[in-house]
């Protein structure tokens, strides 16, 4: 693992934030800021620290796994949106309106009642006053939004950097201290390397140092044959057919290093472009893009992006028809390091949509 970076300088503000976060943490475990519980399962999905940690790849790993059986609803801040207040997402919805990640979970499954609003408890009340109202509601990025008392809390860290090692914001990128970890039902450590060593998993079960009640499991990503952004029956390439292409890879995303390395691993010729997490996509951003790929002084060569940029590239109707033959995107979906683990985390999942049944739908 490498080095966790921490902004010592920054120490001193961090101390003080801890101070605000532990107070309001308090506040909800005196009562005084009251939690509040609902006749529906709720999965919350999040993580303690800020940037990504692979929430919306295990957002839809429930979806597919609860779908077949279950009325599923997804409830999203909706990060960056521009619209206020309660919104349902339609396939057809701007990502401007619906947020990136909203956005492309309703494209993936159109059934799927897909909903931003910042106000949680406001969202719920009105997704359960539909008249397809579903069986369960996940929870995205809810950790710290204790307002909602969900029936489980799912909470992800990023195996490339462990929060035992890492210190509240400003300094480090924790939301909240490390014993906001007790709350979490299950634990997943995201983005593994696929050869992770025993001695690995004894540093992360070690430094996390969970309670009995608490399940701890290990996910990393597969990746899928690269499709074409905007022509969905278009060809599809096997990553390793890249060798010998020349990619630019386009990314917007808070931790692009295990793509990278995915992708320096299939091609000799990996070119770069990299933007803010949820960065949205400006004419002159697109002008620039074309211009690096005029550079590569190749015929064989492509560009390739995250499936959350392709859905705001989509958004994009500025760029021209020769240039979209030439994007593609690459799917990742999440891969238990143990199938029995697989087994495992499936069977608390069911178990817990069980117990909390509110209707003879759930069985």
């Amino acid at each position: 693992m490498p080095p966790t970076e921490i902004n010592r300088s920054l120490l001193p503000l961090s101390w003080l934030y801890g101070i605000g976060v532990n107070f309001r943490n308090k506040l909800f475990d005196w009562n005084i800021l009251k939690e509040r519980s609902y006749n529906i399962p709720i999965i919350c999905v999040g993580n303690i620290t800020v940037g990504g940690t692979g929430k919306t790849p295990h957002i839809e790993y429930l979806v597919k796994i609860l779908s077949a059986k279950y009325k599923i609803a997804v409830l999203s801040r909706g990060y960056k949106r521009k619209s206020k207040g309660f919104f349902v997402v339609e396939t057809t919805s701007n990502v401007e309106d619906a947020g990136d990640e909203p956005l492309q979970i309703k494209q993936k499954f159109p059934n799927t009642l897909v909903v931003v609003d910042k106000n949680r408890r406001n969202a719920i009340d009105k997704i359960m006053q539909r008249e397809d109202r579903p069986d369960i509601i996940l929870l995205d990025d809810g950790f710290q939004h204790r307002y909602v008392k969900p029936s489980l809390r799912i909470l992800l860290i990023d195996s490339n950097r462990p929060v035992f090692e890492d210190k509240l914001l400003p300094a480090g990128r924790l939301r909240e201290p490390l014993y906001g970890i007790n709350r979490a039902s299950i634990v997943i450590v995201t983005k593994c390397n696929s050869n992770m060593q025993p001695l690995d998993f004894r540093i992360f079960s070690n430094g996390l140092n969970l309670f009995p009640y608490q399940s701890l499991y290990f996910t990393a990503f597969e990746y899928g044959d690269l499709k074409m952004v905007f022509y969905h029956d278009g060809k599809t390439i096997p990553l390793d057919e890249l060798r010998k292409k020349h990619v630019l890879l386009i990314t917007g995303i808070a931790f692009a290093k295990p793509l990278v390395d995915k992708l320096e691993l299939k091609t000799y010729n990996l070119y770069k472009l990299e933007y803010p997490d949820h960065h949205i996509f400006e004419k002159d951003d697109i002008e620039t893009i074309q211009n690096r790929f005029n550079e590569i002084l190749d015929d064989d060569k492509l560009i390739v992006t995250t499936e959350k940029d392709a859905v705001r590239l989509r958004s994009m109707n500025f760029i021209d028809e020769e240039l979209k033959s030439k994007i593609y995107f690459l799917p990742i979906r999440v891969r238990f390091l143990k199938e029995t683990e697989k087994e495992s985390f499936n069977k608390k999942i069911y178990n817990n949509v069980r117990s909390n049944k509110t209707n003879n739908r759930i069985s």
